[in-house]
């Protein structure tokens, strides 16, 4: 039988890179001796008032339909916490609640943008960001960052066509870790006035940085500036799938029309914890930095010195790219000789794009003895590889 051309958008070209990551999982559920470090699932429980609060609304029966766009309560309090990050004034209207930020990502690219037209996005990028953002039929073009990952606005502006409608970035980034100056950000705005440009700003590592806040253009442009957001990273909540876009009130009144054809309002119980979340905001983001610079430091100084593989210093976040050229391996051929013989999975670089392709993206937010015995296992198989 026949199938839709968007079968073939949505694949993507990361898709294979999670392979592996599957296959630890399941092995690692089975009860084997694997250790996951593909994903960036942090070990840090979620705050206990999240919880008590999904289930104190789930048992009181709250279950039935909702808004399309999100609780109105919900819609403010996420209004208040980006105002207060990004400097803002934003109210409900200009708020979308949706499933997590990848299901934001996928609102933001069929709402503003389609067949014929081109999407900007520095590599390396998110696994995902190809097939999300190439799913409404535009061509997504990659802008080669420079040194240290750091975008590149000579690359970024002789790429800009007539037929380019938005560029897209993930600050602080992954797989990077780069955040995006101010100043870069004040270029990335001059561009995008001179050619009409939308600018979409995935910002859910952003309580993960230093004080909990990015440099922004929110404030600046807020007639083309979208922003994204959730809970996953910020509160250890990956599975409540809370997210958000916020943007002008034009473009949310469209994302709403999308939502409701898709979701039909979320869970009501889970939109109350949501406002919960963001309650602890503060308390909850400093936790996870405390927790990520922690065991950076530690994960750093377990790689440093492995013959063959050099570790990147990320700005923020999660995640490490480990340079593995010098083992004569490519990064997907490290990847699952590492996996098979020392049963650690990470990601292969390709996956985030043509930059990191002779690297492989290491989360750290786990367990320090699971850090420190990946570390043990990566040195063994460099060891042994480079003889």
């Amino acid at each position: 039988m026949k199938f839709s051309p968007l079968v073939d958008r949505i694949s993507g070209d990361g898709s294979d890179a999670w392979v592996t990551h599957y296959q630890a999982a399941a092995a690692r559920a089975r009860g084997e001796d694997v250790i996951v470090l593909s994903i960036g699932d942090p070990d840090l429980e979620a705050p206990r008032v999240v919880v008590d609060r999904a289930i104190e609304r789930l048992r009181a029966g709250d279950l039935r339909y909702t808004p399309a766009s999100g609780r109105r309560p919900l819609l403010e309090a996420i209004a208040g916490a980006h105002s207060a990050r990004s400097g803002q004034a934003v109210s409900a209207e200009n708020v979308v609640y949706l499933a997590g930020a990848q299901n934001a990502l996928f609102v933001a690219s069929m709402c503003l943008a389609g067949p014929g037209d081109e999407v900007i996005t520095f590599d390396p990028m998110y696994a995902t960001y190809p097939a999300t953002i190439e799913v409404s039929g535009a061509r997504m073009i990659r802008a080669a960052t420079g040194a240290g990952f750091r975008p590149d606005i000579g690359v970024l502006e002789s790429l800009v066509s007539p037929r380019t409608r938005a560029i897209v970035w993930t600050t602080p980034s992954n797989p990077s870790g780069v955040i995006i100056n101010q100043d870069e950000l004040n270029t990335i705005a001059e561009i995008a006035r001179r050619h009409g440009l939308w600018l979409v700003s995935d910002e859910v590592y952003a309580g993960l940085a230093p004080g909990g806040r990015v440099p922004s253009l929110a404030a600046t442009l807020p007639e083309r500036v979208v922003t994204l957001g959730s809970l996953s990273k910020s509160h250890s909540l990956p599975g409540l799938r809370a997210g958000w876009l916020i943007g002008p009130r034009e473009l949310v009144r469209h994302a709403e029309a999308l939502a409701m054809c898709m979701l039909f309002g979320l869970p009501g119980f889970i939109q109350e914890a949501a406002i919960a979340a963001l309650s602890v905001a503060a308390e909850a983001e400093q936790r996870i930095r405390e927790l990520c610079n922690t065991r950076r430091d530690r994960m750093l100084m377990g790689l440093c010195g492995i013959r063959g593989i050099r570790p990147v210093v990320p700005e923020a976040g999660m995640f490490m790219l480990v340079d593995v050229s010098d083992t004569g391996l490519s990064a997907s051929e490290f990847m699952r000789a590492l996996y098979e013989r020392q049963r650690v999975s990470v990601m292969d670089g390709a996956a985030f794009g043509q930059r990191t392709r002779q690297f492989v993206r290491i989360c750290f937010a786990t367990e320090e003895a699971t850090i420190d015995t990946a570390c043990a296992r990566i040195r063994q198989f460099c060891e042994q590889e480079m003889r």
